[in-house]
């Protein structure tokens, strides 16, 4: 059975069938898809909204210390969808019309979007040369949007990666993921020192260890899946832990001027917080059960979420969409301080994740549309449709045993 990671696009689950005998979609996990999509852009509008006080700076009033426990129970979105990956492409079978169609989609969104901020001028913080035009054109190898070419590469692992982690012994793979874990994400969270392989979870490697975590709960199962209750406190626990290290840091440095390095550390998604945050918040809505007109409704805006990312995230609106929501009052209520800047901050961020969520999954909609419109049109064009029929092939040829 074929299934996507971020974007669900056109794949069902293998859990349950239809009276149709379709295969439906796993409600749950499609709403937590939706709920991550919305963390990221709270991230995005409390980062790049300069909402959140600067760790390094002098000690922040109660509206900074909300940014940053909001940032804390955010944090862990980017490894919740690695998560949803892993559980649904480890076990399906590698597809070249996938890995086609993502790409198109990205850069769709990468040449259009990006003309339009530079032409427009509403582009904020970035130069027009000839490097934003590569970024545009190239948007996977340049890195136009760094989780989507981790994501890229990692699909691109997938045929050598999914067999061999569905093949392996529960002994195997509990030592193979437990040594990428010790050298990827322990070391890093016990040490305050700033290794040199260490990205912060910003690369292809990171994502293939939450990736085959994933595999592993779904192969051999997970007691956060047993026990009610244990995923959403797991979740809750760990993200009150990195609210609670991040300040800690925060207040050290202030008093000795030590550890500026690792700052950070607890916010970082290779931290083994964020990493356990993420599992329990995936265990906490796979339990979950969702029926009915609620779960329709769920499973049709889902597979959209992948084009509020690519939206909100272009470099010709990165910068910009911040301050068309608010984000310039939202600080100024921020830095007053006082119960009344908690409320601005709740409210704010609130309003602009749902309004770029919204927008975002319309502009997906819409773009789908016109890709189906284009599709049948170029099936129509010999060369295009042998293309079609190539990649059709290709795409057996790895669902076969």
């Amino acid at each position: 059975m074929e299934h996507t990671g971020i974007t669900g696009n056109n794949h069902y689950t293998d859990t349950k069938s239809s009276p149709t005998g379709k295969r439906e979609r796993m409600a749950n996990l499609e709403l937590l898809r939706c709920v991550a999509m919305m963390m990221v852009v709270a991230l995005h509008y409390l980062g790049k909204g300069n909402l959140l006080p600067d760790l390094a700076g002098e000690s922040f009033g109660t509206g900074g210390t909300a940014a940053w426990l909001l940032e804390s129970f955010c944090i862990v979105a980017v490894n919740v969808y690695m998560f949803i990956s892993g559980y649904f492409l480890g076990t399906s079978s590698f597809r070249l019309s996938r890995l086609v169609g993502l790409w198109l989609q990205v850069w769709a969104y990468s040449v259009t979007f990006g003309l339009l901020g530079a032409v427009t001028g509403v582009m904020r913080e970035t130069v027009f040369d000839t490097h934003y035009l590569l970024t545009l054109l190239f948007p996977v190898s340049m890195e136009h949007y760094w989780f989507m070419t981790a994501y890229v590469f990692l699909y691109l692992l997938l045929p050598f990666v999914g067999v061999a982690a569905g093949r392996m012994t529960k002994r195997q793979l509990q030592t193979a993921l437990g040594l990428l874990l010790f050298n990827f994400c322990f070391l890093k969270s016990i040490f305050p020192v700033r290794f040199e392989m260490d990205r912060v979870g910003y690369d292809c490697l990171w994502y293939l260890c939450v990736f085959l975590s994933a595999v592993y709960m779904r192969r051999f199962g997970c007691i956060l899946f047993e026990k009610k209750g244990m995923g959403a406190g797991l979740y809750v626990g760990c993200c009150m832990l990195i609210f609670g290290g991040t300040m800690v840091l925060h207040g050290i440095y202030l008093r000795t001027g030590s550890l500026s390095h690792v700052l950070h550390l607890f916010q970082e998604y290779n931290h083994i917080l964020p990493f356990l945050a993420a599992a329990g918040l995936f265990a906490a809505f796979y339990r979950m059960k969702i029926t009915g007109r609620a779960a329709g409704i769920i499973n049709r805006i889902a597979p959209c979420t992948l084009g509020v990312y690519l939206l909100h995230e272009n470099l010709g609106l990165r910068y910009t969409w911040q301050k068309w929501l608010g984000a310039e009052a939202v600080e100024a209520a921020v830095q007053g301080g006082g119960a009344v800047s908690i409320a601005v901050l709740l409210f704010g961020t609130a309003a602009a994740v749902l309004c770029v969520f919204a927008c975002g999954i319309a502009v997906e909609m819409a773009g789908q549309g016109l890709f189906r419109i284009l599709r049948r049109g170029l099936e129509h064009l010999s060369p295009c449709r042998k293309l079609f029929d190539k990649i059709g092939r290709t795409d057996q040829a790895f669902r076969e045993e």
